[in-house]
This record gives C-alpha cells, structure tokens and sequence, in this order.
C-alpha cells in the first residue's frame, strides 16, 4: 500500500512540472543550397512566436545569397520552404545580402519541423562558398511568444538550443 502511495505521490509531481516548448535549430552546410531546420523540441505547441535567425554575429560574417548578383559570391540559392509551411503564417522575404529570416509560426506542435533551403555564404572566411560548422558560431537565433523573448547562439556543432518559457 506504501509503494503505491508513494508512486502516487511521484506522479503527481511529474504532472505539476511546468513543461517548456524548447526550440532546436540547426544549420547543415551543403552544396548547392544549405539547409536550416527548426523543431520543436519541448513537450507542448509553439503558437503565435516569432523566431529571428540572426547571422550578424556568425564567426564568418556570413549572408544570405539569394541572386546571381549582389552580396553574395559564385552558386546563389533563394529561400525555398521544404517542411512545415502549414505551421507559419506567411512565407519570409529575404533579399540578397540579408543577415536575418524573420519566421512567424502560427502553431508548431512537438517534434514537429520546419526547414528551408538558402544559400549562405562567408564574408570573411578563405571559402566564401562553403560554410563550416565553426562559421556559424555566435550567430544567434530569438524567439518571441506573449510578450517574452529568448535566445541562444549556435554552436561550433551548427546547432542552437532556444529554452522558452513553461507553458501549460
């Protein structure tokens, strides 16, 4: 009769805990185009979030290189939506030489993904067309829900962790 008390007990607590709809990205380099992919990885849905990729702060200086012309050097690739467009409000417009995509998520539930492909390019680096993992280090990705803001910065592995806030 103890044990399941106390079995009780624990799995009142587990139900209490206040569950968080973390957000992972990451960045695969690869040629033609690169690859982001971002998934929800907490345990309850990302709805009405904002979520920033900001290259400003890359280790390479890195851009977008969405055109034949502009910024960016030799292959070009504009964004293209290849996973969970039912999941934004709208598709992002970004522009040659653009350092952020600004993503507006209307609903994302857990495990689900969204991905785009784009050309990125370095701007410092000897390889301006190939981008390694280290490269994107310190580039940050924000996400914004009720009024709150949060943040990570990717790591030399290419990924970035965003913790949100608990949700309900």
């Amino acid at each position: 009769m103890r044990s399941a008390f106390v079995l009780l007990a624990l799995s009142l607590c587990l139900v209490a805990a206040p569950v968080a709809a973390d957000i992972r990205v990451d960045f695969i380099e690869g040629a033609p185009t690169d690859r982001f992919v971002i998934t929800n990885s907490g345990a309850c849905a990302l709805r009405a979030t904002e979520l920033v990729i900001d290259l400003g702060g890359s280790a390479a200086g890195l851009i977008f290189d969405v055109t034949e012309a502009g910024a960016g050097v030799q292959v070009f690739q504009p964004f293209a939506l290849i996973a969970g467009a039912g999941a934004l409000d709208s598709v992002p417009k970004v522009s040659d030489g653009d350092r952020r995509v600004v993503l507006s998520i209307r609903s994302l539930v857990p495990g689900a993904q969204i991905a785009f492909t784009i050309d990125v390019d370095d701007t410092i680096g000897q390889r301006e067309t190939i981008v390694a993992n280290s490269e994107i280090e310190g580039a940050i990705v924000e996400a914004t829900a009720a009024g709150v803001t949060t943040s990570a910065r990717f790591s030399r592995q290419a990924q970035a962790l965003v913790k949100t806030p608990p949700c309900n």
